[in-house]
């Protein structure tokens, strides 16, 4: 059911007052594309009260994640102070995205967004997130070693070694800074990992599991070394015909502190920032602090986490 006008607005205007910080005296664009053009003019209206120099550039959506957008829409992103992509295709990745904001330019990109995922990660207490990331950063931040518990079986080690954490509050105030939104979770990409985890959340392609359905991955020294999943597993094969062993690197350990996410919803997106929650994921980490290019990125949410920093239980949010 598509959501309503005022819904969308709220959510919009957390995005352009809150998380942008737009000013009079600054131009935003904002990047749509045919199927989710209503997002667009939603951001758009609430940006053009906030501006006069506010544009919206429309253009048919790409065909994969981290296609390049057509020119002038590259151009329009690369000559303005902010800008807000909500798009069929994520834009994360792109050169006009990282040229935009290397030429200081700030902003958001809302990879794959619906109206119900950009309403709920949305409505929300930014200010909120970003403290609750701050104090999981706190809590976190300086372990060597990050073990994660479920009573569904998971039991996996991570060992931090020179990596750090990052955190991804939807805080894009200054100039070249980025975020995907909805936010709200911190990361690694870990040195190594060994153990075995299961999720009982959310993972592509099944989006959001059935009760009772689980998927299982054991890990050694880093790598994936069993997929209980067919379809997974399947992608990953595919993936190691191109880069080998990379396919299978253990690449990132998050923590959600989006606490305006009650329920999981089937979204990637929108879940792994699920207060409460844990992601991990398999492939390429090269974006968020790693070494490993594989062609993919594949999250799994688990719920009901424990987790130990050095040894110590962590607190962590909840809705």
């Amino acid at each position: 059911m598509p959501e309503s006008d005022a819904d969308l607005r709220a959510a919009s205007e957390t995005a352009v007052r809150q998380c942008l910080d737009l000013q009079p005296d600054e131009s935003l664009v904002v990047v749509t594309d045919d199927k989710r053009e209503r997002i667009g003019e939603a951001l758009y209206e609430v940006a053009s009260e906030v501006t006069d120099d506010a544009t919206i550039v429309r253009y048919p959506p790409g065909n994969q994640h981290g296609e390049e957008p057509p020119a002038p829409v590259a151009a329009a992103m690369n000559s303005c102070d902010a800008f807000l992509a909500p798009t069929t295709k994520s834009l994360s990745h792109t050169r006009a995205r990282g040229d935009a904001c290397d030429a200081g330019a700030r902003g958001a990109t809302l990879p794959g967004i619906t109206e119900e995922v950009f309403v709920t990660g949305l409505d929300a207490d930014y200010d909120d997130i970003y403290d609750h990331s701050a104090a999981m950063l706190d809590a976190v931040g300086d372990a060597d070693e990050l073990r994660v518990t479920t009573e569904k079986g998971t039991d996996i080690t991570f060992v931090r070694g020179d990596r750090e954490w990052l955190a991804d509050t939807g805080a894009i105030a200054d100039a070249g800074s980025f975020s995907n939104l909805p936010a709200g979770e911190i990361f690694l990409s870990p040195a190594s990992a060994t153990g075995t985890y299961v999720v009982d959340g959310t993972m592509m392609p099944h989006g959001l599991l059935d009760e009772g359905q689980e998927l299982r991955f054991e890990v050694e020294d880093g790598y994936v070394t069993e997929i209980s999943d067919d379809d997974i597993r399947e992608q990953v094969e595919a993936a190691a015909e191109e880069v080998g062993d990379d396919a299978y690197n253990l690449a990132e350990i998050g923590i959600g502190t989006n606490v305006g996410v009650t329920d999981l919803v089937g979204s990637v997106l929108l879940d792994e920032k699920a207060a409460g929650t844990v992601h991990i994921a398999i492939g390429d980490d090269a974006g968020i602090g790693g070494d490993t290019d594989a062609p993919l990125h594949l999250d799994g949410i688990i719920r009901e986490p424990t987790v130990y920093a050095d040894g110590e239980e962590v607190d962590l949010p909840r809705p």
